[in-house]
């Protein structure tokens, strides 16, 4: 039973199963009941933007195919925690990776959590580095389910509290100050931009505009939202993309074990195909 005491709207335990169902139909997500007080007020909002009163009148306009509300509904429950070299050791593994292949006239990686674009662009920052300059045969894509953040992605302009553990070389190598009213904030440099190319993707949508061979593919931290057999899903789409030495990196927290006929475990969340994987 969800507890409505002190709450603006109405929420009932069949508009959270409804909201559930929809979510998990269209981007695989899974709700579990510990995430109700969230869905209810990421939600809330949109009820008061549309000046709704009921949480009925607004799943009645998701479930008749409101594509615009549809956008905003699932920007509203996707959740997008990130930082510049999140799990570092994963891009000391890619500069090594990219070391090995440096003979190659083409490197692809694919981003497919871009968030708002703290990992592509470190991974960016890897590649310029390994190489030693931007004007590299390197091509990362960068995808992600929610327009907001894609948007904020490309934008590129980060406050100083995101990028306080950045060392001081690589803040000035790769950001420039901006002048603004809201505060000290940096620009990444065009450069780095062009490295990365943003889109929006669905990893449900029966259709992907991704191209192989990969040589990296970073997932991390998005398999936790999905159920096992959604996971082993993905990954089987994932291995025809793969180059025979591809990587893929998984978020600290994630296991591909039930995947093992498709990817082996080279340790610390890092992974290549499995021997007969295709």
């Amino acid at each position: 039973m969800i507890e409505n005491n002190a709450r603006e709207f109405v929420f009932t335990q069949s508009d959270f199963e409804r909201i559930s169902k929809l979510i998990h139909e269209y981007a695989g997500i899974v709700l579990t009941s510990a995430k109700q007080d969230m869905v209810y007020s990421r939600l809330a909002r949109r009820l008061r933007e549309l000046r709704l009163k009921t949480f009925g009148e607004y799943l009645a306009r998701i479930e008749r195919g409101d594509r615009g509300e549809w956008e905003n509904f699932v920007n509203s429950l996707t959740t997008n925690l990130t930082s510049f070299f999140r799990e570092p050791h994963h891009f000391d593994i890619l500069g090594e990776h990219l070391r090995k292949l440096s003979g190659k006239s083409s490197i692809k990686i694919w981003c497919c959590a871009a968030s708002t674009g703290e990992e592509p662009y470190s991974i960016a920052m890897t590649v310029a580095e390994t190489f030693n300059g931007f004007n590299v045969p390197v091509s990362i894509l960068a995808s992600d389910l929610d327009t907001n953040v894609l948007a904020t992605a490309a934008r590129g302009v980060y406050g100083h509290d995101q990028l306080d553990r950045l060392p001081p070389e690589r803040l000035s190598r790769f950001f420039v100050k901006t002048a603004g009213g809201g505060g000290e904030s940096f620009s990444v440099r065009p450069e780095l931009r062009r490295m990365v190319n943003f889109q929006r993707l669905n990893l449900l949508e029966p259709n992907w505009s991704v191209r192989g061979p990969l040589d990296a593919l970073f997932c991390r931290n998005v398999m936790i939202y999905f159920d096992k057999t959604t996971q082993y899903k993905i990954l089987k789409r994932f291995v025809p993309l793969m180059d025979g030495n591809g990587l893929l990196f998984a978020g600290h927290s994630e296991s591909f074990l039930h995947g093992a006929d498709l990817f082996h475990s080279r340790g610390r969340t890092v992974y290549e195909l499995a021997k007969g994987a295709r």
